[in-house]
């Protein structure tokens, strides 16, 4: 006999809401619950498509028990509708990032690991097919000694998209708004960071927020790592442009991140391997491997990872601890423009 599907409510009908709603209509595995917003449009909208729609998560719970919930609403409601999600005992996938303040992050983790209920945060690109043979490649030791690491978020962001006020104002921005995906991918990648030292500038735009910035991590394992993000340069490499992952985005043949270990070098997200055939030599000619993946949505996965959790046969990719971890990088790499000091992250190495 094959399993029910399970019952999954989306909280929040906005830009992202909206795909989680349309990923799970489209997953086998999967039904839709409900949608939880207070908006008037996003009543209207899911009556009009004859979806269930509730204000809250306590009136929707006084209909049906979902099996588990995604939790897409603004940044600074995550801990709040997080934690009632929690309280009802009921796994949690929550858009990145997990909070829009890491204390608030350390609270609403602590309390679901006190409660029992899985926490799962929305950095979905780790669960992307080219992230996945990377991983794999790094930890076949094909590589070697990862030394060296760069990466680039380059892109022209159109002035109608600062036409909303809060993306003008401090906590938007390239930093928290992009940077948050390759720091967690480089986190997933490489290792833990152990410091940060960073600059920002705004004078392309003058708004009260960065439009540029440049980073340099350094990893507990003795890897270095330089990061550098603008939204006021057209270009083709930024993650957007070059992986493919999201049809809005005309896809380029560039790389956005190349990794250097002591055996080869990686670029992503087109994973070519460099080496040489015999022992590393810079006179010597390098080689070129291509690696294939089969390409699929990583939104997708992401949701049927988040079934294994709820049905148990699975521990969460990025738990509410990694969104910590991650949230607290950005953290260091905002206090560390903004003072001009480098800044050490709490419980790591300062040697």
């Amino acid at each position: 006999m094959s399993k029910r599907p399970l019952a999954i409510a989306v909280m929040g009908a906005g830009l992202i809401g909206k795909r989680h709603i349309e990923g799970v209509l489209a997953e086998p595995r999967t039904t839709l619950a409900a949608i939880i917003d207070p908006s008037p449009a996003a009543r209207d909208e899911a009556r009009a498509n004859g979806l269930p729609w509730f204000a809250s998560l306590a009136e929707a719970l006084t209909k049906d028990r979902p099996d588990g919930v995604i939790v897409a609403t603004p940044n600074q409601l995550h801990v709040a509708n997080a934690d009632d999600v929690v309280a009802a005992g009921i796994p949690v996938l929550i858009e990145k990032p997990v909070a829009d303040d890491a204390a608030a992050a350390a609270g609403l983790v602590g309390r679901a690991e006190q409660a029992g209920v899985p926490i799962l945060v929305g950095h979905h690109r780790r669960h992307n097919p080219i992230i996945r043979e990377a991983k794999r490649l790094m930890e076949s030791g094909k590589l070697g000694r990862i030394r060296s690491i760069n990466g680039s978020f380059w892109v022209a962001k159109p002035d109608d998209y600062f036409e909303v006020k809060w993306r003008r104002e401090p906590g938007a921005g390239p930093i928290f708004i992009n940077l948050i995906h390759d720091v967690d991918l480089f986190r997933h990648l490489i290792g833990e960071v152990e410091s940060v030292h960073a600059m920002e500038s705004n004078a392309a735009r003058g708004h009260a927020v960065e439009d540029t910035a440049t980073v340099l991590l350094r990893f507990t394992n003795g890897a270095l790592a330089t990061l550098s993000a603008t939204d006021a340069v057209p270009s083709p490499w930024s993650w957007e442009r070059t992986s493919g992952e999201n049809p809005g985005f005309p896809r380029e043949n560039q790389s956005c991140y190349q990794i250097g270990g002591t055996e080869g070098a990686l670029t992503i997200p087109d994973l070519t391997l460099w080496s040489n055939e015999g022992r590393p030599d810079w006179r010597e000619k390098l080689t070129q491997e291509r690696l294939s993946v089969t390409a699929a949505d990583p939104l997708t996965l992401q949701l049927q990872h988040f079934c294994d959790v709820i049905e148990g046969t699975a521990t969460p990719l990025v738990s509410g601890r990694e969104g910590l971890a991650t949230l607290e990088v950005i953290e260091a790499i905002k206090a560390s423009a903004s003072t001009g000091r480098t800044i050490f992250l709490k419980g790591k190495s300062h040697d």
